[in-house]
């Protein structure tokens, strides 16, 4: 129903309707990201284990921390899976949320902001105060015309720091700060924009003017996770990849920008629970590895394979798909591509269709994998049901191999046609079919 009244409302019309909603709901709950301070991140990836990060650091220096990202709802001690299949949720439901980290006393609101959230205003009427940029490259590009309309999108929500009304908590004004990725190419765009304080991370020695700079040394990934020094301290952070040193700087630069010590960031750093769905290990007594990660882009799948393949291994088998609904349809042969080169075996299923026919996305996706050599129903099989593909990869899994499930993590739900929402966790399924297999 809203695809087809998307396509009868002029845009600019279906955007004022987004903008007069966030208007609305600021107004409805009181303004509530005035009552605390305001971290949003955004970038392309990243975004939900930064949120983590930061939300984990300011915990173990005692505050108390709400959440809201791709992964979870926080409202301080209580934490819930997000299952609406939506990383920014609608402006009422968001803004209802930060009223109750306001109830709960929270002083710190941590907030994933997406660029298609941004374009609908979903940030409108949340007060931020630092924002924090992970990395920025071409994705989103059907749903933003082009990339620099997927950049212009994150730099709105940069600009829109300068027209923030400042705060007073407990009587100390709350300086506006931008946080960058200083390895990133677009990271001198990124602080622009009018703050107080800048900061930068860097494993390059890249340096900005007007910025304070960070500089990890001594970086690693290795087979327990990731660690670098800053200084003095030194940091291991049990998160796999390359990628999890940036993750981890991104979040320790903000922290730094709030006061904490290097020390207390360490610490919180080091003892941390398994993020949901990231790369989280499923285990029941099998004699192989099964990780479940919500990686569904080129880059950060590619990223994954680094990871396994440091790992002891002997096959590895991928089960993986790609979305409808106007995401990136370029990324399917892409996908497919990347699992033919790195993966022994290859089993495409469905993942999140929407309205688009899903058995056209498994032969698009299979089509890159079959560029990369496999060879249909010997180490590449096309398996429509996704519990079937789960269950397929479980059958060809052998003592000392990793079977990798990507595309979902700990999402809640696939979304078919006219949006239906059909329950489903890849964790949980992959748990059952292992006891089917051992019955």
């Amino acid at each position: 129903m809203i695809s087809r009244i998307k396509k009868i409302i002029p845009k600019a019309l279906f955007k004022l309707y987004h903008y007069l909603l966030a208007l609305a709901a600021n107004f409805f709950y009181g303004s509530p990201s005035d009552k605390l301070i305001v971290i949003g991140v955004t970038g392309t990836s990243g975004k939900s284990t930064v949120a983590y990060l930061i939300t984990r650091i300011l915990e173990k220096a005692g505050f108390r921390v709400g959440c809201s990202s791709t992964v979870m709802f926080k409202v301080n001690k209580r934490e819930w899976l997000n299952d609406k299949k939506v990383t920014m949720v609608g402006r009422f439901a968001l803004q209802k949320l930060i009223k109750s980290m306001v109830a709960a006393n929270c002083q710190y609101a941590v907030i994933e902001t997406t660029s298609q959230g941004i374009e609908q205003f979903r940030h409108l009427g949340i007060n931020y105060d630092v924002l924090v940029l992970t990395n920025l490259y071409p994705e989103h590009i059907e749903a933003h015309g082009s990339f620099a309309n997927y950049k212009n999108a994150k730099l709105k929500l940069f600009k829109k720091l300068e027209t923030e009304a400042p705060k007073l908590m407990a009587g100390v004004k709350v300086k506006k700060a931008i946080v960058v990725n200083l390895d990133d190419e677009h990271a001198p765009d990124f602080v622009q924009p009018a703050a107080e304080e800048k900061y930068g991370f860097t494993l390059k020695n890249n340096f900005l003017d007007q910025v304070k700079s960070l500089r990890a040394d001594l970086a690693a990934a290795t087979a327990t996770g990731v660690e670098f020094t800053v200084g003095l301290q030194k940091f291991q952070v049990p998160r796999y990849g390359w990628h999890n040193i940036y993750n981890s700087l991104a979040a320790v630069t903000v922290g730094l920008s709030q006061g904490l010590s290097l020390k207390s960031m360490a610490e919180g750093l080091a003892d941390l629970p398994p993020l949901p769905g990231n790369f989280e290990k499923i285990e029941a007594g099998q004699p192989f590895k099964i990780f479940v990660d919500y990686a569904f882009e080129p880059k950060a799948v590619a990223a994954l394979y680094e990871i396994v393949k440091a790992l002891p291994h002997q096959k590895i088998i991928h089960v993986l798909g790609s979305t409808g609904g106007g995401r990136d349809r370029a990324r399917r042969p892409i996908l497919g591509e990347l699992a033919g080169q790195n993966a022994d075996y290859v089993i495409v299923t469905n993942e999140d269709p929407y309205d688009d026919d899903p058995q056209i996305i498994i032969d698009e996706v299979a089509a890159g994998a079959a560029k990369a050599g496999k060879k249909i129903n010997q180490n590449l099989f096309k398996v429509l049901d996704r519990r079937a593909g789960i269950t397929k990869a479980l059958s060809l899994a052998a003592a000392g191999d990793v079977v990798l499930i990507t595309g979902k993590g700990c999402e809640q739900a696939i979304v078919v046609k006219n949006n239906k929402k059909i329950p489903w966790d890849d964790r949980r399924v992959a748990r059952e079919e292992l006891e089917k297999l051992d019955g």
